[in-house]
């Protein structure tokens, strides 16, 4: 196993990576860059293989496209304009960079940019997959919050005096009352 330091560390890798078209790609010149050979060069190894490059591997950009991505990462300086749309590459299309820039330099960058891609692959698999259980998560919280709000409402109701007060079972007597004449009167009312 080989255990050397990196050509081109991670950060500059991902600095590179852009998202156009709905997908992660590198700019020509960005990979020449790491490559270690002009953009002219790696353009120049690219239209000498067209069939390793379809268009799910690398597409030109539009004028619009080009304009934008310049203001984005600053491709130009003031009042230059761009003499060539530039060509973007797919993790694929890296990928078959490898096999028409044989240096041993740009098997090594390969091999770095892979485990970038790889690793920003992975990274969105696990927002994905948080934001998938966070979905779910709201989805039972919303029906338990009924039930919750249902259940302290009855505890409230338990919990809360009695609006109006109980009628009293029982013999009560008044203060001025003796406690034989109650009995009495009651065994009046009852035999009449």
């Amino acid at each position: 196993m080989n255990d050397k330091k990196p050509l081109i560390q991670a950060e500059q890798i991902e600095q590179a990576i852009l998202l156009i078209r709905g997908q992660r790609v590198m700019l020509d010149r960005d990979l020449a860059a790491l490559y270690g050979v002009t953009t002219g060069n790696l353009n120049k190894a690219v239209q000498r293989n067209p069939d390793r490059f379809p268009s799910d591997f690398m597409f030109q950009l539009t004028a619009e496209e080009a304009e934008a991505s310049s203001f984005q990462i600053g491709i130009l300086k003031r009042g230059k304009n761009i003499k060539y749309l530039p060509r973007v590459f797919t993790q694929e299309g890296v990928a078959m960079l490898s096999s028409v820039l044989r240096s041993p330099r740009a098997v090594q960058v390969n091999i770095g940019i892979m485990r970038v891609f790889v690793r920003l692959r992975e990274a969105l698999a696990l927002h994905k997959e948080l934001a998938r259980k966070l979905a779910e998560l709201e989805r039972k919280i919303e029906g338990h919050d009924t039930g919750i709000r249902t259940l302290f409402d009855a505890i409230r109701q338990l919990t809360a005096p009695p609006v109006k007060p109980r009628r009293e079972i029982g013999f009560h007597t008044t203060a001025k009352e003796a406690p034989g004449e109650a009995r009495q009167k009651a065994r009046r009312k009852g035999n009449s």
